[in-house]
């Protein structure tokens, strides 16, 4: 097998088991002591909140009203307002912002021009999030897998002893009736 003279380590296991090697029980029980003693899932709102930036938390705060229906409400509320008052202001002679609406165009398309990068970053931190969510649900699927491999190797051999104690209970069973 891989273990001749010297204790192979925990690092050189796990090479082997990525490169599918042939591990020798000890080895092999070693690794799975070891993953299955230690906790290998990690909370990734956690690890991810820890390292968010100023730029970052007020990008998801701009995400998260931006994309609400209260946002959405109150800017067809604002649109409605201004369109009403600058109607009713130009009816008055005073033309602060008359018909084709060239100031409200121009504001609109300065959020657009700074929503839509903000709610992009904020997307792509989201990504980045589930990346880890999905890297972390890989592994405990892993560890999951390697225990009921470990589980049913178990209960193989102990229904193999099984068979062998039924085996000599009815050997000894035919000797006494026999005699």
């Amino acid at each position: 097998m891989i273990m001749e003279t010297k204790r192979t380590t925990k690092k050189e296991i796990v090479k082997m088991l990525l490169k599918n090697a042939e591990l020798d029980s000890q080895d092999e029980e070693e690794l799975i002591d070891l993953l299955i003693d230690q906790p290998i899932s990690i909370d990734v709102d956690k690890q991810e909140e820890a390292k968010l930036t100023f730029g970052d938390k007020m990008a998801d705060k701009v995400s998260e009203k931006a994309g609400s229906w209260g946002f959405v409400f109150g800017f067809v509320l604002f649109l409605v307002f201004w369109v009403i008052l600058n109607t009713v202001i130009m009816l008055d002679g005073q033309e602060i912002d008359p018909y084709p609406f060239i100031l409200l165009n121009l504001v609109l398309s300065c959020i657009a021009a700074l929503q839509a990068p903000i709610i992009m970053m904020s997307q792509n931190r989201q990504a980045e999030k589930d990346s880890l969510r999905n890297q972390n649900d890989y592994r405990i699927d892993l560890k999951s897998e390697i225990i009921l491999e470990e589980l049913h190797d178990k209960m193989e051999l102990i229904l193999k002893n099984q068979r062998k104690i039924m085996r000599v209970l009815e050997d000894e069973d035919e000797e006494d009736k026999k005699n």
